[in-house]
């Protein structure tokens, strides 16, 4: 074999291997294909030199990782706001309406498996990412490089994110489980957990074993210019990778209906599990018009299948007392497999919900698991009494402190301050990876540590000392020096992690981010109307927000004093210019691609809004300005063309 000749082989078994991953079409016996692909391994390993990037050799690394190392996404992986049936779809669809009446939508299935998310640059497969927290996640990508339905190398030479879900076919799935059952080892609950596990094995030669399929559902970085979701998935496919078993473009409820009915009847038959179809506006420019709340696209939606329900029995009810101090009642239930998963509790909300529903211990109940969300009862089955039930009293007192509780509308609440559980579970919290990060200060330590009398609040973690440390069981000055070490290592942390760590109801990493990045370390003084322009902070999150700085001022003010938290680098403030300062609507089809002159009026000091309202100072337009500009001029809000605006500036 010379070099052509091995170029031309690399293209035969990479085109074979496409039509039996992707296309489920073998064209070559896998007796022709071995045949082959030995002579590629012979004629690579007498010239290394020349080996082909994407030679089907590369995948399978040889090579046992000692740990993955975490990398950023080049731009967020959002998670999906869930609906549950078809009145959710109708509340939703209104939402988008008001956004934009003309759109259409996408629909395609919502995989059950692990995400991804990969990385070409120059056509070249560069980084395999797991999702993460959807801003990093672990660099897998001599993993990634053993799935036969991800192309090494694509024709699109620019920089590109592809989005998608790793599976495992139902029927390889029964496959691992009965070989592990040979071998004695624990069976995989599902065909998600045996995806995941698999994606994260640290010896790819096992990820290779399991014939993991990766599907397609999206891209982040992108410089393509397709202006609608669905011609650019056509793209995505024709670059190679696997097409969804069922996708359509829909024009509103009934169409949308009807897809899903489809899917959900059609799901069994498909050969990956499905908990769902994804709904999506399928319009671009009316997705970066939409825009995100703190946490989801506003475009976008996931409507789930309905979940398997079991009959159980609910044996007791615990409560729980969490770092806010609200009792929250916790049904513990016969223990139950439902779709591989054994649930032995489920969640009762509050007891307004136990109290509507008439629950009591003993009762045969239902119970729904649907997808990773708390089990939780959804009806009791009162016919199958026999008197033996005992009804549930709401608490007086709480369960930790013994303290009188407060009854705050549907809530009871726990107001002693130096209740343990509040003051742990505080503490814990304020440790925690999302917030402060303080290694080895685990549950129990935080227990032990209140058990000692050591700590009391936050405040006191930092005048822990060594000696007071090695008087605790299982201290000895290694693990005691380790502790202080990771204590005093969080001083000087980012704003944005210190208001996380404070633990404000409502307020999570995304709201504390915008916070630090809008008023830096003033963050404790901002007003009402401050916070509610931040896009995705509405009434609600901006009171609790104030409430709590009210309350507990002289606390955040010594914690910040000891923690000397840094403030995210301000960009630098625009000169004036007309735009400066005002909140600016794009709408319509403008002589450049609308984000790119969002950013441009962005960097004069402009908030670019996804929607009209009185607050807006300039709608700007371009071609076939739709509902924005109508509502623009009913509001008496001023409208600028494209020409207009540059002419100003």
């Amino acid at each position: 074999m010379n070099n052509q000749e091995y170029i031309n082989a690399v293209e035969k078994l990479n085109l074979w291997a496409y039509h039996y991953y992707v296309l489920d079409d073998p064209i070559m016996t896998d007796e022709g294909y071995d045949k082959l692909y030995h002579e590629v391994v012979e004629y690579e390993e007498a010239h290394p030199a020349e080996v082909l990037a994407d030679s089907p050799t590369q995948r399978v690394g040889d090579v046992v990782s000692e740990g993955f190392v975490k990398a950023k996404h080049l731009s967020r992986m959002w998670s999906l706001e869930d609906i549950f049936d078809a009145q959710g779809l109708q509340k939703w669809l209104e939402k988008t309406y008001r956004l934009d009446s003309s759109v259409t939508f996408y629909c395609e299935p919502k995989y059950d498996g692990a995400s991804l998310d990969l990385v070409y640059e120059n056509g070249e497969l560069i980084k395999g990412i797991t999702r993460g927290n959807g801003e990093e996640g672990e660099l897998i990508t001599q993993n990634v490089k053993t799935i036969r339905s991800i192309p090494l190398s694509i024709e699109h030479k620019e920089l590109i994110e592809i989005r998608g879900e790793v599976v495992i076919f139902k029927e390889e799935f029964e496959k691992i489980n009965k070989e592990r059952m040979k071998r004695g080892e624990q069976l995989f609950a599902n065909p998600r957990n045996a995806a995941a596990g698999s994606l994260r094995q640290l010896d790819p030669g096992i990820t290779a074993s399991r014939n993991l399929v990766f599907l397609p559902y999206g891209v982040g970085v992108n410089s393509l210019e397709h202006k609608l979701l669905s011609d650019k998935m056509s793209y995505i496919y024709e670059l190679g990778f696997r097409e969804p078993p069922l996708r359509a473009v829909t024009k509103g409820y009934d169409e949308i209906e009807a897809i899903y009915e489809k899917m959900k009847e059609q799901r069994e038959s498909y050969q990956m599990m499905l908990d769902g179809m994804v709904v999506k506006v399928n319009e671009i420019a009316a997705q970066i018009d939409m825009g995100y709340t703190v946490k989801v696209p506003r475009w976008a939606v996931a409507y789930k299948f309905p979940a398997v329900e079991k009959i159980t029995t609910l044996k007791d009810i615990i409560l729980q007392v969490g770092r806010t101090g609200v009792v929250t009642p916790v049904a513990v239930v016969e223990p139950t497999d439902i779709e591989g998963a054994v649930v032995e509790r489920a969640t009762l909300h509050n007891f307004d919900e136990i109290e509507r529903m008439d629950i009591r211990i003993g009762d045969q109940v239902i119970i729904l698991r649907s997808g990773d969300v708390i089990p939780k009862i959804v009806k009791v089955l009162t016919q199958e009494r026999n008197g033996s039930e005992v009804k549930i009293e709401r608490p007086k007192n709480c369960p930790v402190c013994g303290s009188e509780l407060l009854q705050e509308e549907v809530l009871i609440k726990c107001q002693n301050l130096t209740c343990e559980a509040r003051v742990v579970n505080s503490i814990i919290y304020f440790a925690s990876k999302q917030c402060l990060n303080i290694d080895g200060l685990g549950n129990k330590i935080v227990e032990q540590l209140f058990n000692a009398a050591l700590v009391r609040s936050v405040l006191d973690l930092f005048d822990l000392t060594m000696e007071k440390l090695l008087e605790l069981e299982g201290f000895k000055e290694k693990r005691a020096k380790n502790l202080l070490t990771s204590i005093e290592s969080v001083k000087g942390c980012e704003l944005w992690r210190f208001i996380n760590a404070l633990g404000v109801e409502h307020i999570g990493e995304v709201g504390s981010k915008m916070i630090a990045e809008a008023f830096g370390l003033e963050y404790a003084h901002a007003t009402q109307e401050q916070l509610v322009t931040i896009d995705g902070i509405g009434d609600e999150m901006a009171e609790s927000y104030l409430e709590f700085m009210r309350v507990n001022h002289e606390t955040v003010e010594k914690v910040q004093a000891i923690l000397q938290p840094v403030a995210p680098e301000q960009k630098e403030e625009a000169k004036e210019n007309p735009f400066k300062g005002k909140t600016v609507v794009l709408t319509g089809t403008m002589s450049e691609p609308r984000p790119k002159i969002k950013e441009m009026l962005e960097s004069l000091g402009s908030k670019v809004s996804g929607s009209v309202s009185k607050k807006t100072d300039y709608v700007i337009y371009g071609e076939d300005a739709g509902s924005k500009y109508d509502k623009a001029v009913s509001l008496g809000v001023g409208t600028l063309t494209e020409d207009e605006m540059r002419s100003l500036l």
